[in-house]
Formats: structure tokens, sequence, C-alpha cells
């Protein structure tokens, strides 16, 4: 198989290189499911994760009750690793922060952290 620039190198997929335009495809399924801790006026918290079968468990679960999902491998990983009911951690803070704001426009919903940069602006 010749790879897209097409320089007369064959690419077989065994010779340890990955063209860096492809994802690893995880073996294993994950699944974080996250509160956005508006309601309670406190910071997004970790309600559920899982591996495998319970990932797709909390997977069905959000599309049957018409949750958005949306997908992050990296983040995933990283916060399936944390206790559950814990805050997220502030490495992962924006990267939630940017999923949530998906996750409000994709519902129609008024985005908590526009409402949070308008007021900072006022002052």
């Amino acid at each position: 198989m010749v790879d897209q620039y097409d320089d007369g190198q064959e690419f077989d997929g065994k010779s340890g290189l990955t063209p860096s335009n492809t994802k690893k495809v995880p073996k294993r399924k994950i699944a974080v499911a996250l509160d956005d801790g508006a309601r309670k006026g406190e910071l997004p918290r970790i309600t559920a994760a899982g591996r495998g079968n319970i990932a797709e468990k909390i997977l069905q679960l959000a599309f049957d009750n018409g949750i958005r999902v949306r997908e992050d491998s990296d983040l995933s990983e990283m916060l399936a690793q944390i206790e559950l009911d814990s805050p997220i951690p502030s490495e992962a803070f924006m990267a939630v922060a940017e999923i949530l704001s998906y996750v409000y426009r994709a519902n129609g919903q008024p985005n908590p952290f526009d409402a949070a940069l308008e007021s900072d602006s006022d002052e």
C-alpha cells in the first residue's frame, strides 16, 4: 500500500512507525459521566466511570436518557482514574469546561460559563 504522499515508500503497518494523523483505538472502551455541579454551585464532579461492559452501560444510559455524549479518549482515560464523586482535577478543568459548554449549546441551554465571563467584564 502506498501512502498519500506517494514517495515510493510502502507502508505496511509493521515498521513501528505510525502516521501522525491516526488515533490509536483503545482496546476497551472508557466512559466517564460528569455532574456539572451548577445546581449546587459546586465544581463539576465525576459521577460514574468504567471500562469495557460498564463503559457501554454508561453510554447506553446516556443515549437512552437523551444525554449528549462527547468523545475525548485522553480526557476519559485521565478522569477514569479519579475517585467517584470527586471534583475534577485542576489539570482537566479547561477540557471539561469546553465539553460542558458544548453540551449546554447542544441542549439549547444557557451556558453558565458565559454568564461568569459576562459578570467579570461588567466589573
